[in-house]
């Protein structure tokens, strides 16, 4: 019987069609009604450590150099209290392939759909990501698509995803490029069922595990440039998988003191779906559009389980303003000589504002940088969002309004990072578990172990979150 493909009808199998696009039987993993076995999942990559980092040496991903970026740890001094002002460092992954951290991922996505067998590989990114799976497809001769959610309803792109697409197609991948909208993840599905290619997606063991690297090679060299492993490391903060898969390294690398800490660009009152928000942004990833129902609800995701799971992993989380990013990308570029694309720059601009707390002997570091085009340049976003009825001017940025106004700082002491409440979020991610529960309110101690686990709450603060929601905890299993 031919299959219809009408919205509905392909939405009511997506189960079946990402189970097979990704070959994992997700189900084999629940052990409750809430909790599944997230280190049994990790497992499936089928991968140590160690066997991960050889994948990608043969695809020249990984092993990039940690850079001390003296100019601006000296400006972050003299703008601070005396002894203050850690050593800056910046993990510089635009020296992979694609030329950003995403190489890392892609990498162990393609050596799996190469081992299991699957004729293509695709995604679904307007990102970075996209250009990271087409480039390690090329390398092994695989089909690659890439389904893009580029324009709004009158045709308008961003630069930066504009960019993107390009960078796609220049790696010899098929590009479909799709207007804002739930359309999305339906042709998404349809290229899935309809080529049998392997979903390279963000949020599968593979892509977390292959971040790993990352965070084991920042502590081996923070420790040989600085002696001593860094005192924090600063991720920018999306869907959450460069910030879970570089905590697991960061772990694994035995340095549990290394404080993990998230940082977005404050998008707050713009709806990442929504047709007429979509372009008054100008940050494509890296900000709380993301950041934050990432955190609350991170099996939102176009896999049955995200092995991206930031709750369980971050100590703090901060934002970071537009124009800030804007200032600290041509800080980097006039005073270290680096010119870097915009997401990473999310992350050193959080990373500026909080070595000026920290003493002068510790050390933080930025978890990656990626490259720079005519795109993700500042002055092409500014011209846009300028085209898009965005004011832009200098000044305070503590007046800036998302998708109104854009306030370029003045002086460098005016960057700085807000403090997101992680107990807010960890409450906002057990009212989303406890939607999914339906008409049955009670769970057991697997389910409240889990919870625990995935959000770092204590118990009792658990059973007093999960009461408030009329959830019942049995105490058994």
């Amino acid at each position: 019987m031919n299959k219809t493909n009408d919205y509905t009808s392909v939405m009511a199998r997506r189960g079946e069609i990402m189970r097979s696009s990704v070959g994992i039987d997700y189900g084999s993993f629940a052990t409750g009604k809430l909790a599944f076995d997230y280190e049994g999942m990790m497992e499936e990559t089928g991968n140590t450590l160690d066997e991960v980092k050889r994948i990608q040496e043969a695809s020249n991903v990984g092993d990039t150099p940690l850079l001390e970026l003296k100019n601006l740890t000296a400006l972050a001094r003299k703008i601070s209290e005396p002894g203050r002002g850690a050593r800056i460092f910046v993990k510089d992954e635009a020296n992979n392939p694609a030329r950003s951290f995403k190489d890392r991922r892609a990498s162990l996505s393609v050596h799996r759909a190469l081992e299991r067998g699957y004729p293509g590989v695709t995604a679904a990114t307007s990102g970075n990501y996209g250009a990271a799976v087409a480039s390690q497809a090329a390398r092994e001769n695989l089909p690659c698509i890439i389904v893009q959610e580029v324009f709004d309803s009158r045709g308008f792109e961003q630069p930066e995803i504009a960019e993107k697409g390009r960078a796609c197609e220049a790696y010899g991948a098929e590009v479909l490029q799709l207007s804002v909208g739930p359309e999305l993840f339906y042709v998404f599905l349809l290229v899935l069922e309809e080529t049998g290619f392997f979903n390279a997606s963000l949020y599968t063991p593979f892509s977390i595990a292959g971040i790993e690297t990352l965070g084991m090679e920042i502590v081996e060299q923070a420790e040989e440039l600085a002696g001593r492993p860094p005192d924090a490391i600063v991720s920018t903060h999306a869907g959450g998988g460069l910030t879970t898969g570089t905590a697991r390294g960061v772990l694994k690398a035995g340095s549990p003191e290394t404080l993990i800490i998230g940082a977005s660009v404050n998008l707050e009152g713009l709806h990442m779906a929504s047709d007429r928000d979509f372009n008054r942004k100008s940050f494509t990833t890296g900000h709380t559009g993301f950041g934050i129902p990432f955190a609350v609800q991170p099996d939102r995701s176009d896999v049955p389980r995200n092995a991206a799971r930031v709750l369980r992993y971050l100590d703090r989380y901060v934002t970071v303003t537009q124009g800030s990013v804007f200032y600290m990308t041509e800080a980097l570029a006039q005073l270290e000589g680096l010119e870097r694309g915009p997401a990473g720059n999310t992350s050193l601009a959080a990373a500026f504002a909080l070595a000026r707390t920290m003493g002068e002997d510790e050390v933080i570091v930025v978890n990656e940088t990626e490259y720079t085009g005519a795109g993700k340049h500042p002055y092409a976003q500014i011209a846009f969002a300028r085209k898009m009825g965005v004011e832009v001017f200098r000044g305070d940025p503590s007046m800036e309004r998302p998708g109104e106004n854009i306030v370029i700082p003045l002086e460098p002491g005016q960057v700085t990072a807000a403090e997101v409440d992680l107990d807010r979020l960890r409450g906002s991610y057990i009212k989303n578990a406890c939607k999914s529960l339906g008409e049955d309110k009670e769970i057991t101690g697997v389910d409240l172990d889990f919870l625990c686990e995935d959000a770092r709450l204590d118990r009792e603060r658990a059973l007093e979150l999960l009461a408030a929601e009329g959830v019942r905890f049995s105490g058994l299993g």
